[in-house]
């Protein structure tokens, strides 16, 4: 099966604008995720971005990207429209905000649709307790064979007899997604679902249309860099 890793790159983030030219260690954030995805088995790698600052910081470190329309609500959608042409089989939508990923659980990800059952497919990791009581931080909880039950902002599941998060039982989602490309065409195509609004979390719009998502557990425990105060933490944490 042909494979190609998608990085969405946008430039008004709200809450980090420009994320992807964020420098650490002297290379943009746009940088450290090509370079995993480059280490990958995937045919294709290419950003897809808005920005012609961010096109042009791509091509100045070697790297492939195109400009994709500026009106798309989310990166799922940015990376549906690059791929709706290709010629590939599986896709991996990479965000620029997890520079310190091991290039493995994507390839772990792209061995999950040996399974016929696979549709689309995500990565899951340990949850501290602190993680479990931030609504920033995305909880899952799964079923016996690793499919989703549900994403949730909500400190889930709830212990009824107390204490915290037990290992192998309380999930963080991270934000990394699987499809076959009839699965991403079909979910984009879809409106916004209620859950999804009101949790703002766009993998259940997956969900409540009857797409299972599986998960692949990655023991990752670098944050997502979503705020100046993950920056400094990764910072720390990069060789």
């Amino acid at each position: 099966m042909k494979k190609a890793v998608i990085i969405p790159a946008r430039y008004g983030s709200s809450r980090l604008p420009g994320k992807p030219l964020i420098r650490l260690k002297g290379k943009p954030l746009v940088q450290y995720a090509f370079e995993i995805a480059r280490s990958t088995s995937a045919e294709v790698v290419l950003v897809a971005t808005d920005d012609e600052r961010i096109l042009q910081t791509v091509r100045g470190f070697g790297g492939d990207a195109v400009m994709t329309s500026p009106d798309h609500p989310s990166g799922t959608d940015r990376v549906a429209e690059v791929i709706r042409e290709m010629e590939v089989e599986l896709v991996v939508n990479l965000q620029c905000d997890e520079p310190l990923l091991e290039p493995r659980y994507i390839e772990e990800l792209f061995e999950a649709f040996g399974d016929p059952r696979v549709q689309m497919a995500t990565l899951v990791g340990p949850l501290s307790q602190q993680q479990w009581l931030d609504p920033n931080t995305v909880k899952v909880v799964r079923d016996r064979e690793g499919f989703a039950l549900y994403f949730s902002r909500a400190p889930i599941p709830y212990p009824r007899d107390g204490g915290g998060p037990r290992e192998g039982v309380y999930w963080r989602h991270i934000g990394v997604y699987a499809y076959r490309k009839e699965t991403l065409l079909t979910l984009t195509s879809l409106p916004p679902s209620p859950l999804e609004e009101e949790e703002k979390l766009e993998q259940l719009r997956a969900l409540e249309n009857g797409i299972r998502i599986f998960t692949v557990i990655c023991p990752h425990r670098s944050p997502s860099i979503d705020t100046e105060e993950d920056l400094r933490k990764v910072m720390e944490l990069l060789p």
